[in-house]
């Protein structure tokens, strides 16, 4: 038998065994349509404020102080009295040069000032006589001239001689070659044994003191002139105490962990490149910092006025490299909205134009939304709008 599709009710059937069955017909009830709940996007409220105007330079690590360790006298070095690489003071004992010819010299020297001062003393009493002789015309006015002479010469050899002692004692004292400073010894350039002269200024070593360190920026000349015409204009304030901090970023992208500062800044373009020199210094007590290594410093130029930062990843640019943000409107419907960008300050695009103060762009997921869609906007942190002071 036939049976009409009802919807959930119990049907009897007999078979042809003669039992019956029950028979349950139900039709399928339709789904509910729920509504898709609108994207989630967070935005960001911009507005014009002051910005820390903050530039990355290249530049090499210097040594604070730098001294060249010459030969001032002639002769073999006899011992060498420190090791290569090692932390010295001023005044530490690096080298012996054989000193017997400089106490020769000395020894040749103080004889010589002695002859002196006997035929100053001999001249002296003759001229002593002659003052009393000549009054009783008992010599001559040219005998008693001659006398004066010969007592002005003697005083004269004498001083010669005694310079003379001086300088050899001088020479002496240079067998003993010394640290001129305080610091890190280098690798020495000569050995036990080996011959020095002083007309050459043989060198021997050299010492480095690397705590300060100085790190020497370079800066384009042009990039000074804006600069300069900014803070002429007003348009950038000087940073006052924040002017002169520096940070450094090492070679292998980690962070210094002391601050530096300004030092000067050199006034004479390099014809060459097209820069000016920065000299900054930074304290070394763990002496992380080698002369020579290459770094890249950030350090604060001002405060820039009146200025609109957004987020870089918010900003998309199109084929002709036109820069567009996608923003959120009253009814939180997004629009897209071409902006002229200006420099990359960190993290963030200076807008020039395109965008007014209060209105909220799409800082992430912009890839994903087209112009229309209703969104369901939420607040983003506040450190993704602007980078800290």
């Amino acid at each position: 038998m036939l049976l009409a599709k009802q919807p959930c009710r119990t049907v009897l059937a007999a078979t042809t065994f003669g039992a019956a069955l029950t028979l349950s017909a139900c039709k399928p009830e339709p789904k509910p349509v729920v509504a898709a709940a609108p994207p989630e996007v967070a935005v960001l409220a911009v507005a014009h404020g002051p910005v820390p105007l903050n530039v990355e330079l290249p530049g090499r690590t210097a040594p604070f102080l730098l001294a060249e360790v010459r030969a001032r006298v002639d002769g073999i070095v006899q011992e060498r009295l420190f090791t290569d690489g090692a932390d010295v003071r001023q005044g530490q004992a690096l080298y012996l040069i054989d000193p017997a010819p400089a106490r020769a010299a000395v020894a040749s020297a103080e004889a010589a000032l002695q002859k002196a001062q006997a035929n100053l003393a001999s001249s002296s009493a003759q001229l002593d006589r002659y003052k009393i002789l000549v009054k009783a015309s008992a010599v001559s006015k040219q005998e008693y001239d001659n006398a004066v002479a010969a007592q002005l010469q003697g005083a004269a050899d004498v001083a010669a001689a005694r310079a003379a002692t001086t300088t050899a004692r001088i020479n002496l004292g240079y067998t003993s070659v010394s640290a001129p400073i305080s610091g890190r010894s280098s690798v020495s350039l000569v050995t036990k044994g080996a011959y020095v002269q002083s007309g050459s200024a043989t060198l021997l070593t050299t010492v480095q003191q690397i705590d300060p360190m100085y790190v020497d920026l370079q800066q384009s000349s042009a990039e000074g002139l804006a600069l300069r015409r900014e803070l002429a204009a007003g348009s950038l304030k000087a940073g006052g105490a924040a002017l002169a901090k520096v940070s450094l970023t090492l070679e292998d992208g980690s962070t210094y962990a002391h601050a530096g500062k300004l030092e000067l800044s050199n006034v004479t373009v390099d014809q060459a490149t097209g820069s000016v020199t920065l000299r900054t210094r930074f304290p070394n007590p763990d002496h992380l910092l080698l002369p020579g290594m290459f770094v890249r410093a950030s350090l604060s130029q001002g405060v820039r006025q009146d200025v609109m930062l957004v987020p870089a990843p918010a900003v998309t640019r199109n084929a002709q490299g036109e820069a567009s943000v996608m923003l959120v409107g009253a009814d939180n419907k997004t629009v897209q909205r071409a902006i002229k960008t200006g420099s990359l300050v960190g993290a963030h695009w200076m807008v020039d134009s395109g965008l007014k103060d209060g209105e909220r762009i799409v800082v992430s997921g912009t890839q994903k939304l087209k112009p229309g869609v209703v969104v369901r906007p939420v607040a983003a942190k506040a450190a993704q709008g602007a980078p800290d002071a």
